[in-house]
């Protein structure tokens, strides 16, 4: 689906876009927190491998991933070289040794402990990235909307979350209008022309009508909204929930399992902490 935006409005035709909302919901929320959960890269690299497959899967926009992740491994990365920077024998105390592979001075080192660490580290913050990634992709605002009143969140949270979401994609093509039509007006925003203090203060003639127009729209959508009575009632229902497909039905019980799983991960680490918070295979 080379034309998939960030933001959906409309569900996909591929696997994970036919499931139901609260599928969607239960599955991602479990998967995050078993990456917030675990430190172990036995558990890590499977998820990593797991989350790749998902984006994958949903076939999106090869251009726009790649910059994505590109640009979010990078940060990643520089965030990895502060750490090495400021402490760079950091596996001593997360992983419990320190084998030196290469010295630059006394003070910087390189150690296996210290790179094994920094991958495991890698590995969840970009598992959890594109985990949120495709999550966003296969999901609509209203499906996300149900999925959330599923799991017991209010649902007059759950529909400020529906809409905040979508009118995302309505307030950028909002913001793009505004701009050509100032620059049909004679705005300078070519970089080539103007400096970047110049078109800071450009963008900010831009977002003012964007601002204003967004707050007659919200004050639209709230008086609507009462005049439906919303919030009336103490349950609702959406109409983008459907009945479970055999998809949901396949993941129902690995669900529970994961779950059941992060459950018992919270109780080791509660009960039997470990000597180190990062497991290491040549670490005793």
């Amino acid at each position: 689906m080379d034309n998939r935006l960030f933001i959906n409005l409309k569900p996909g035709p591929t696997f994970l876009d036919r499931l139901t909302g609260k599928t969607k919901v239960r599955l991602f929320f479990v998967l995050i927190l078993l990456l917030i959960a675990t430190w172990d890269i036995r558990l890590i690299a499977p998820l990593f491998v797991l989350s790749i497959i998902g984006l994958v899967s949903i076939r999106p926009n090869p251009k726009k991933m790649t910059v994505t992740l590109v640009i979010i491994l990078i940060m990643n990365l520089f965030n990895l070289l502060l750490m090495f920077l400021v402490e760079p024998d950091y596996g001593r105390g997360v992983v419990g040794g320190s084998n030196v592979i290469f010295r630059f001075t006394d003070f910087y080192i390189v150690t296996k402990e210290t790179m094994w660490y920094f991958l495991v580290r890698l590995m969840k913050f970009m598992a959890t990235f594109i985990f949120s990634l495709t999550f966003i992709q296969c999901i609509t605002p209203s499906e996300m909307a149900a999925g959330l009143y599923s799991v017991k969140v209010p649902y007059k949270v759950c529909t400020i979350v529906s809409l905040a979401f979508r009118y995302i994609p309505d307030i950028t093509r909002d913001f793009n209008n505004i701009r050509i039509s100032m620059q049909a007006r004679g705005l300078e925003l070519d970089a080539k022309r103007v400096g970047i203090g110049t078109r800071l203060k450009q963008y900010v003639l831009i977002l003012a009508p964007l601002v204003i127009s967004s707050f007659d729209r919200v004050g639209m959508i709230a008086n609507a909204m009462d005049l439906r009575g919303f919030g009336k009632l103490k349950k609702r229902t959406y109409y983008a929930e459907h009945e479970d497909v055999k998809g949901d039905r396949i993941l129902a019980p690995i669900i529970l399992l994961l779950l059941a799983l992060f459950l018992v991960i919270v109780v080791c680490l509660i009960f039997f902490p470990p000597a180190f918070q990062v497991w290491c295979p040549w670490i005793k």
